[in-house]
């Protein structure tokens, strides 16, 4: 299943780093690849305008700055295995300009051979999406088509990209009846190691008798219960309400609210990008904030499953 963006040089890496790590074990000799790592992040918002501002916030230029942080993080330890923006990667609309503009901000990371992926937020919009990023659109022989999906394999987990984008500029989510079909069948395909599922919107359960406007998922009550029925699902990675923080569902599944790489609720919230790792026991965060004097900046959060 083609995912996103993947640029040929970044084949060849990692069949490269595959082959050196497959003769270095037979030759008996300890690897000293660094440990896997992926670049998260969330709610770009580029506007076609590179020097829109919003919030007290210039989207085109955080994007170039978080960039160009990831691409000196692989100097030290190496190239992330891939980076993900999750959802809301247009500004409101999801308009084709808006996605010019994104393009090339994303390029560094496509010419040091680091794959890109990208999910659906409530300001993206799916068609001018594709005649951009050709590359991401989902096969037409899926059952699910109308949404954007991915599975990308790591060593370490299988990451599940849903799409939760409803209608467009619309703050509501939805994952929707064949999509969760379609996640029910890929996770049961895949139990042999953790699973983490990358989403825009926030799970958020509602009274039954509530006429209260959902901003998150509108279907979260059979979302999380199918998590939920997947041992192997350990995580569920979203953006959406620009407010950095962690929680943990019933049936012990780690929420991880990504931060917003471009404009902020709470301007005493940090805005940015997460390194993480993963193993068959754990996941590490670590919060890479614009503002290196945040208090946050730079802490990480250990998450253990069994």
């Amino acid at each position: 299943m083609p995912v996103s963006l993947i640029p040929s040089c970044g084949r060849r890496s990692f069949l490269k780093t595959a082959t050196l790590a497959a003769s270095a074990s037979a030759a008996g000799i300890a690897s000293s690849r660094e440990e896997p790592w992926f670049a998260l992040l969330a709610d770009t918002h580029v506007d076609a305008d590179r020097k829109k501002e919003a919030r007290g916030a210039v989207m085109a230029e955080n994007v170039m700055r978080v960039v160009a942080e990831i691409l000196e993080e692989a100097k030290t330890h190496g190239d992330p295995q891939f980076a993900v923006i999750n959802g809301d990667c247009a500004y409101l609309k999801g308009l084709r300009e808006d996605y010019e503009t994104l393009r090339p901000l994303l390029q560094p990371l496509l010419d040091s051979g680091i794959p890109i992926h990208l999910t659906m937020g409530n300001h993206d919009d799916r068609g001018p999406f594709y005649e951009l990023f050709p590359e991401a659109e989902t096969p037409k022989s899926e059952a699910t088509m109308e949404k954007h999906l991915a599975i990308v394999e790591s060593e370490s987990a299988n990451w599940f990209l849903v799409d939760t984008l409803q209608i467009v500029d619309n703050v509501t989510g939805e994952i929707g009846a064949k999509q969760r079909d379609w996640l029910a069948r890929e996770l049961d395909r895949r139990s042999g190691k953790p699973a983490i599922i990358v989403g825009h919107h926030y799970p958020q359960y509602m009274p039954e008798d509530s006429d209260a406007r959902v901003t998150g998922i509108t279907d979260t009550v059979e979302f999380m219960d199918l998590l939920r029925s997947k041992p192997w699902v350990k995580a569920y990675v979203y953006g959406h309400s620009h407010n950095y923080g962690f929680k943990k569902a019933s049936g012990d599944i780690h929420l991880i609210n990504q931060p917003p790489v471009a404009y902020l609720f709470d301007e005493k919230r940090p805005n940015g990008w997460l390194k993480a790792t993963v193993s068959a026991t754990e996941m590490n965060i670590t919060l890479r904030a614009l503002d290196k004097s945040h208090p946050e900046n730079d802490e990480t959060k250990n998450l253990t499953w069994t």
